[in-house]
């Protein structure tokens, strides 16, 4: 099974307060990251991290190392420390497509208007703008900030997922997102 998400930020104190995540502390904020993806990821699952894994290089191995699964990293704009590259990543990289059952996703951290196979029924999965953008009827962003409580509402123009076997790690399946209407 594959499962996505994007914008840990372990370690970064800045994002508790710039997307308002519900932790009293980073510690507090990277141990519900972990946990969620210890209670979803199978060893022989494979993690795809859209992005911006952490900010400080101990926490961050050590976050790595619980985290059950084949780990895929996609570079976002804070994974330019050479650390970063050296965590036992099973792939690295700056944008890839990843059959999913019947669904071809295409994985970039930042959000595109258009990309390979779009007009026929490939998807895009994204980070970096965290609570600024939830997508639309073919991009998601599979960022924490949308997926853990309370999430923003979604745009009614989220329609049209398909059913398919992909779970961001701290959220619900993507073919049980709302749609329109919101929760």
């Amino acid at each position: 099974m594959h499962h996505y998400t994007a914008d840990w930020h372990l370690r970064h104190r800045n994002i508790l307060t710039h997307t308002q995540r519900p932790f009293g502390s980073v510690e507090e904020m990277d141990a519900a990251i972990i946990a969620r993806a210890q209670a979803r990821v199978k060893p022989t699952d494979d993690l795809w991290v859209v992005g911006d894994v952490g900010m400080a290089r101990g926490p961050t191995e050590a976050a790595f190392a619980q985290i059950p699964g084949r780990k895929h990293l996609v570079l976002g704009n804070h994974d330019i420390k050479p650390w970063v590259k050296r965590l036992g990543w099973a792939s690295i990289h700056d944008l890839v497509e990843v059959q999913d059952g019947d669904t071809l996703f295409v994985l970039c951290h930042y959000p595109m208007i258009t990309w390979n196979k779009a007009r026929y029924g490939t998807k895009h999965l994204f980070g970096h703008i965290h609570t600024a953008w939830l997508g639309s009827n073919r991009a998601l962003n599979v960022g924490v900030d949308w997926w853990t409580s309370p999430p923003p509402p979604p745009p009614p123009s989220l329609t049209g997922w398909p059913p398919c076997q992909t779970t961001p790690p701290l959220g619900m399946p993507l073919h049980d997102h709302p749609g329109p209407g919101g929760r």
